[in-house]
């Protein structure tokens, strides 16, 4: 694994910038989304609303969580499964 593919690399990256993000989906369709980690572009959690509350679970090393700014929502990449990441 080269230190571009790498899953620290990634997340480094998006609490940048604006990262292009090409994968595969675990049903083989292929995804293009723009997305980033930095904070002044996640949207603030409500406390009263439970779904945009932060979910405690175990970090899974295997995957990255991020935000897409194209369609507003958080989604997540398997690292193994990135073509393109710009």
């Amino acid at each position: 694994m080269t230190d571009s593919s790498s899953r620290e690399y990634m997340i480094g990256e998006l609490q940048q910038r604006v990262c292009r993000v090409i994968f595969k989906k675990v049903n083989g369709e292929e995804r293009d989304m723009m997305c980033t980690l930095i904070e002044d572009v996640l949207p603030d959690a409500k406390k009263d609303d439970p779904i945009s509350q932060k979910k405690v679970r175990a970090v899974n090393e295997e995957t990255i969580v991020a935000f897409d700014t194209m369609k507003g929502a958080f989604r997540s990449f398997r690292v193994a499964n990135v073509i393109s990441f710009t």
